[in-house]
């Protein structure tokens, strides 16, 4: 790789596909105290694993600066993956076609095993957190040395705690820029079954859950789901539905389960959900009715395929408040539904959503509202 400098490389990162505004960036401190961190372990020609790298940062700064034989990458959310190979492309010069000095693998034994240095970037819960200290102390090199980073506000001690049940040695080092590495050695496999998907049922839906550890709200309820689901009787039954941004899949299992003779599928830019939402409806004896599939907004659906859509979107972008992801989600939903199709979607209520619903889908109603959530239904307007 010609570049020799963070320098040369972080200035050319961006996060598209993802949402880019000028308060959102693509690297922050901790990838370069993670990257200066790794120079003291890293031997040349060795394996890097690189995990929760958002938009490069990490990985094309290993490529740069530290010399290794081969880099690994695993990221949950396929945005992340494809903004990986659009910045690849950039800081390489050879264009979008050209061959990438780093292979992406889901988390598991093929992306960690002899691996000697393993790149994290400390993720938002303890679930998942558990879920990759557990894969890196079962299949990395017994010598592997794990560098968690993360921003001091968003880190406790809770993590800690959950690196000391599958490394022998954690330690914290000081902090730089409001950042810290927690260094990991020593991993000690359980030695006992995965425990991910962890698998609860839900008594006031009677409905099993699946969640591996990066998903949202784990294999509980959140109350947006809660809420939409009181309106499940008024939903109409569809050949096509699609719960996007789904989760543990909970809303495509229940809306499976309300309409036999529909076909639902799961999606989400989160791999960790879509695999949940596949085993949720394993789980339920609704696999041949529910598909799940890791896309982008629905990117690879075709226009008009979709007759039913319901929608609990993002509200947050990273640790920042930003409504640029529910936003493209509304959009999405606009472009897949067939005319006279319908969009079910719970939001917050500070939310000014309602515009939106009504520019790029079409008439919208209220059907409902609590003290946190508003549910709309919107139907999509034929063309002119």
């Amino acid at each position: 790789m010609a570049l020799k400098t963070l320098e040369e490389v972080l200035p050319v990162l961006r996060r598209r596909p993802d949402v880019e505004a000028t308060n959102l960036q693509a690297w922050d401190a901790t990838d370069r105290l993670l990257l200066d961190s790794a120079a003291a372990h890293v031997s040349a020609g060795s394996t890097v694993a690189v995990i929760g790298d958002r938009y490069g940062a990490l990985t094309l700064g290993a490529l740069a600066v530290l010399d290794p034989g081969a880099v690994r990458v695993h990221q949950d959310l396929i945005t992340g993956e494809q903004a990986l190979r659009l910045n690849a492309a950039a800081v390489l010069g050879n264009g979008a076609g050209g061959s990438l000095p780093f292979t992406q693998l889901p988390l598991g034994r093929e992306l960690l095993e002899d691996a000697g240095t393993v790149l994290l970037q400390l993720p938002k819960t303890l679930a998942e957190l558990d879920e990759i200290a557990a894969a890196v102390a079962a299949y990395a090199s017994p010598e592997v040395v794990l560098l968690a980073g993360g921003r001091v506000k968003h880190m406790s001690l809770g993590m800690n705690a959950v690196l000391e049940r599958h490394f022998r040695s954690v330690t914290p080092q000081l902090a730089r820029q409001k950042s810290r590495v927690i260094v990991a050695t020593g991993g000690q496999g359980s030695g006992g079954p995965e425990r991910f998907p962890v698998i609860e049922h839900l008594p006031e839906i009677d409905l099993d859950v699946a969640a591996h550890g990066a998903v949202f709200a784990g294999p509980r309820l959140d109350i947006g789901t809660r809420f939409l689901l009181t309106f499940l009787p008024s939903m109409r039954p569809a050949q096509h539905a699609i719960d996007l941004g789904c989760g543990t899949g909970i809303l495509a299992a229940m809306y499976a389960r309300q309409h036999p003779r529909s076909t639902v599928t799961a999606t989400d830019q989160s791999a960790a959900a879509v695999a949940s939402a596949l085993a949720t409806a394993r789980a339920n004896g609704l696999a041949g009715q529910v598909r799940a599939l890791q896309d982008d907004a629905m990117g690879t659906l075709p226009a008009g395929s979709a007759d039913l859509i319901l929608l609990n979107p993002p509200f947050h972008v990273g640790a920042g408040v930003h409504a640029g992801a529910g936003l493209k989600l509304i959009e999405a939903a606009g472009r897949v539904l067939a005319p006279g199709g319908e969009l079910w979607t719970v939001f917050n209520r500070h939310l000014a959503y309602l515009p939106a619903l009504e520019r790029h889908v079409g008439p919208t109603v209220v059907k409902g509202q609590n003290p946190k959530f508003t549910v709309t239904l919107s139907t999509r307007r034929s063309p002119r």
